[in-house]
């Protein structure tokens, strides 16, 4: 969590800024939110349910002025959820000025940034930090406090430069929240390498450039790691033990590829990591995607990609030898209809998952979605043996301003 002084000096910031362009004119747009995630399957634990309602709301306002050299970009969020406290969050996803030129643009406030190309997993993004309580899935991102320079190099590429003032801590579901770590994760207490604990300055680059078919990123950052080793930690002798955060410092090269060949796609995600647990290490995930198209203008896209892990069981995810295979539907018709299905198969057959995503547009300002996600031949000792009754459905419907 934020210590005082910085999160006072960041409501002031936000505060500041609001109220300078409270009344300049601007656009509203955005989305609020119906969400109904059920679970067919008992819980391991009492203290969850088969079922949780929510509701959200996500509106942005931005305005631009200057012949649209100079903009404002101001977008919250906010979810209220049925039991599990820790789901009832508020965020500010982006608050910041942007001010471009012909060679450089620069960005100063909080904002999202995304790196990757692949689907099974985001290796590379590792600015902000993920919203876990949102969604497992970690696509879901905490607004991040920064200062970002883009210098445009024409066909030398574009660099981005991040300074990155202050960390956000990984949200975590509480007791009562599913699904979840088979233990509850101590979210008042996380532990930090750094003396300077969540008010460490990180810094990162990426540099990008497309070399004929193929677009290439270089990338680095220098600080506090996004993705926590978690400790068990003893709580008393009649009480289970809880799951202590611990974020080391750490530097991180990453290397993104990706290349069009007609209807063939390639994708390349690598890393090399040097700060958890001590030890450097290489991940890489890659693969392709062939996309066929039917007379009706449907398309039918075929998945496969590869994750590899040098830390092998010692990995904090469980992506340590899998594949995926799977498939995209888009149907291109008026409602937007699209539907994303894969199983990721562990090669060492410690469990495997399935994961199904579909959504559809109804009228001018709706949108029905469909996830849902699972785990089936798992055993005691796998990694997802502690999500082997967690299987869900999430329905949400959306209205879009």
């Amino acid at each position: 969590m934020m210590h005082a002084g910085y999160r006072l000096k960041t409501i002031s910031l936000c505060t500041a800024m609001c109220a300078s362009y409270a009344g300049v004119a601007g656009e509203w747009s955005g989305n609020a939110g119906v969400e109904w995630l059920a679970f067919p399957k008992q819980a391991l634990s009492d203290a969850q349910h088969d079922s949780y309602l929510s509701f959200s709301l996500e509106p942005e306002y931005y305005h631009e002025w200057d012949h649209g050299k100079k903009s404002f970009t101001f977008e919250p969020f906010l979810r209220r959820a049925q039991y599990d406290t820790a789901r009832t969050h508020a965020d500010i996803r982006e608050l910041n000025i942007g001010v471009t030129s012909e060679w450089w643009e620069l960005t100063a406030g909080i904002s999202k940034v995304y790196w990757g190309i692949t689907e099974s997993q985001h290796l590379v993004d590792i600015v902000n930090q993920t919203d876990l309580v949102e969604n497992l899935d970690t696509e879901d991102k905490l607004g991040q406090p920064m200062l970002d320079l883009t210098l445009v190099g024409g066909d030398l590429g574009t660099l981005d430069l991040f300074v990155l003032p202050g960390f956000r801590e990984r949200t975590f579901l509480d007791e009562d929240g599913r699904p979840r770590f088979g233990l509850v994760v101590d979210r008042q207490n996380p532990l930090y390498e750094n003396n300077s604990e969540d008010r460490h300055i990180d810094f990162a680059a990426r540099w990008y450039q497309y070399i004929g078919d193929w677009e290439v990123g270089l990338s680095h950052f220098h600080g506090t790691a996004r993705t926590p080793e978690m400790i068990i930690t003893p709580t008393g002798p009649f009480t289970p033990p809880v799951l202590t955060p611990f974020y080391p410092q750490i530097d991180q090269t990453g290397l993104e590829v990706q290349g069009i060949f007609g209807a063939w796609l390639w994708k390349l995600e690598a890393i090399h990591n040097t700060g958890f647990d001590h030890s450097p290490f290489f991940a890489a995930v890659g693969g392709f995607e062939y996309t066929f198209v039917l007379e009706n203008g449907m398309e039918i896209g075929a998945l496969m990609e590869y994750s590899w892990d040098e830390r092998d069981e010692k990995t904090p995810s469980r992506f340590q030898n899998d594949m995926l295979v799977g498939t995209r539907l888009t149907f291109n018709d008026v409602q937007s209809t699209q539907v994303l299905a894969g199983v990721i198969v562990d090669m060492e057959g410690a469990g495997h998952s399935y994961n199904l995503e579909a959504e559809r547009r109804f009228g001018e300002s709706w949108k029905l979605s469909l996830e849902a996600r699972g785990v089936f031949h798992v055993e005691p000792g796998d990694f997802l043996y502690q999500s082997r009754r967690d299987n869900s459905f999430r329905f949400t419907a959306a209205r879009y301003f």
